[in-house]
């Protein structure tokens, strides 16, 4: 491997790349942000805490409203037990050190290598996977464990709260969340399919009032004929008492095909995320094939160029005018169309991207032609050299054969009208 694939490799690896599209806004996906709480007075205390401090135990995670009392009442025994336990080998760990740092005994690590053994066995501390054994655990290995564990769960907390929240949002916003996850935009017409499919899905074909309605929509999602036909067909089925049999028939149809409608919203929108994935990936590759081999159009790219170049095309550093993210490419074009007007630079670069062989033609004409007046520009100053130093080579040797001419003596012109 080359060293610049192996540079380029390495910035590859060390870069985030994010969801990228053929629009230019929208290449690179959506500017984020995180607010900062404060108290109202802007003033905030905070005693120092160790690894092991309590903190007031927040019971609503286990508040799910789907619940049983005891799962409930088992969930809140099982948090109390764990906290009792940590607070227990914090005594023990800390009364360790203090005697450490006395010059005392050292207390038995015994007691915490049964302690830990205990939480294992009741699933609410998970063993390092290494062949050190619990009693062969120094206060540090202690440490790193339990700390290793809290992490851990705090991991599973989060990843599975936006789980449980999206669960316990009603159908319709968990719809809506799915699309809007899966990049879509039109939530306007998402929200007019919902509204229409919860209208169809609360007719009631025992009403009589909606028996009518349901056959209508039936029969219009069906293609059935013109709204005329419809409603011919409508009062036919009423005057002779089909109406609601036809409407019984109907609802369970009307909803499977309102259901179907969302359900395909849902598809095209999920097809094109996977678009714009496969349109970001082609992109990403795109650029870094181009760049890796350390070389544009026969010029030679140092590592500094290239990372710059990858970087600058692939990673969404910069915030745009249209409120999100964009890349330094469209950063460099929005500066020098509207911030920091250039738009000679603008010019050229929309020459280069309209015709690039003719604008890269034109500059190697150019540096042509300035190649060629300096190679002349020195001819003539070596034949200028070389015509006087054969003047006074000449002029020399007339002097020492004493045959040189005398220079002639001038004097300027009198001018009588000159002014003394």
């Amino acid at each position: 491997m080359s060293e610049e694939t192996k540079d380029l490799t390495e910035v590859i690896n060390s870069t985030t790349v994010e969801q990228v599209d053929v629009n230019i806004d929208e290449i690179f996906g959506n500017p984020g942000a995180e607010n900062i709480m404060l108290p109202a007075d802007g003033k905030t205390t905070e005693k120092p805490k160790s690894l092991f401090s309590k903190e007031t135990t927040d019971l609503s995670f286990f508040d799910n409203p789907n619940a049983t009392a005891e799962e409930k009442k088992e969930a809140i025994e099982k948090k109390v037990e764990v906290d009792e336990t940590i607070a227990e080998l914090e005594g023990l760990i800390f009364q360790e050190e203090d005697a450490g740092n006395k010059g005392r005994p050292k207390v038995d690590k015994s007691g915490l290598a049964e302690l830990a053994s205990k939480m294992i066995e009741e699933g609410t501390l998970v063993p390092f996977d290494d062949d050190k054994s619990l009693e062969e655990y120094t206060t540090k290995d202690f440490r790193e464990l339990f700390e290793a564990n809290f992490q851990e769960r705090e991991n599973k907390v989060r990843e599975d709260t936006p789980k449980e929240f999206f669960n316990s949002l009603p159908e319709e916003l968990q719809i809506a969340a799915k699309y809007v996850a899966d990049g879509g935009q039109d939530l306007k017409s998402l929200f007019r399919t919902l509204a229409h499919v919860e209208e169809m899905r609360s007719l009631n074909p025992a009403d009589e009032n909606d028996q009518a309605e349901i056959a209508r929509q039936y029969l219009y999602a069906t293609n059935f004929g013109t709204p005329d036909e419809i409603e011919s067909e409508i009062e036919d089925w009423s005057d002779v008492g089909k109406l609601g049999q036809k409407a019984n028939q109907f609802k369970p149809k009307l909803d499977r095909m309102q259901e179907e409608i969302v359900a395909n919203q849902l598809a095209e929108q999920e097809q094109r995320k996977d678009q714009q994935q496969k349109q970001a990936k082609a992109y990403t590759d795109s650029v870094y094939n181009t760049l890796v081999t350390g070389e544009l159009s026969g010029v030679k790219l140092d590592k500094k160029i290239q990372s710059m170049l990858y970087s600058g095309l692939v990673q969404p550093n910069y915030p745009s005018i249209s409120g999100k993210q964009t890349n330094m490419l469209g950063h460099l074009l929005e500066k020098y169309q509207f911030i920091e007007p250039n738009h000679g630079l603008i010019a050229k670069a929309l020459w280069l991207l309209a015709d690039p062989d003719g604008f890269e033609a034109k500059i190697r004409e150019q540096g042509s032609k300035q190649a060629v007046e300096k190679t002349v520009r020195q001819l003539k100053t070596e034949e200028s050299r070389k015509l006087a130093s054969s003047s006074s080579t000449d002029e020399f040797e007339e002097q020492k054969r004493g045959t040189a001419k005398p220079q002639q003596r001038t004097i300027p012109r009198a001018n009588m009208f000159k002014r003394f």
